[in-house]
């Protein structure tokens, strides 16, 4: 396997190794065929029999039991909203609220001048905080946030437009396919942009930042 790609599958497993697939997949996939084929009713009974059993199924492999808890609180939750709001488009709204919130922190973000993707990145890694915010760091991951902005943003519209026009399916479409599949593509671009940034930018490691290392600087050569 070539360097780069096995850094790139490496730093992916380091930062998502502990996000289930088959909860935020599964469950809306399923919904969406049982609601075609057997009703509303029958969608959302098994969406959260399915989403149980990958609870289990997490437990047994012996992960935290708050990650099991989470996939299953999140589509019962989905399904609660479908029944209240008696719309099978209401399986997608926490999506869809989840979206806004993450569009609204990203601009607050950019606004104060400390980048949503500074904070994820110390969150999965645990690099000092200050060295995000040197001038010759913080230009990356400004530039990211952008570009995360601009995609989450247009993926709200998206799924507004299709809620307010009870388009069940093409919402459904929309949800899985800008869901993991995307996010994943989001990420790699993410990585390869942000680490060729850092590298134009010449500012120092976190390991030189770390130990107070004068310039000139050899930069971050690995994560981001």
């Amino acid at each position: 396997m070539p360097d780069k790609a096995r850094e790139l599958l490496e730093e992916f497993r380091a930062v998502t190794g502990r996000v289930g697939l088959l909860d935020t997949i599964l469950p809306p996939i399923f919904f969406l065929l049982l609601n075609g084929l057997a009703g509303f009713t029958a969608a959302m009974i098994s969406a959260l029999g399915l989403s149980f059993v990958i609870a289990i199924l997490r437990l047994r492999r012996g992960e935290s039991i708050v990650y099991a808890l989470a996939g299953l609180g999140s589509v019962a939750l989905a399904i609660a909203l479908a029944f209240l709001l008696g719309r099978s488009e209401g399986f997608f709204l926490p999506s869809i609220v989840n979206g806004g919130l993450t569009v609204a922190l990203a601009l607050v973000s950019l606004i104060i001048r400390k980048p949503i993707v500074a904070w994820t990145s110390y969150l999965a890694r645990r690099w000092p905080l200050d060295w995000y915010w040197h001038d010759r760091v913080r230009p990356a991951y400004t530039e990211v946030t952008t570009a995360w902005l601009i995609y989450f943003a247009a993926k709200l519209f998206w799924q507004v437009s299709l809620f307010q026009g009870n388009a069940v399916n093409e919402l459904a479409l929309v949800n899985t396919l800008t869901g993991w599949p995307a996010t994943i593509a989001l990420l790699i671009l993410s990585y390869l942009y942000g680490t060729w940034r850092l590298a134009q930018l010449r500012g120092p490691s976190v390991e030189e930042f770390q130990n107070d290392a004068p310039a000139p600087w050899s930069g971050q050569r690995r994560g981001f």
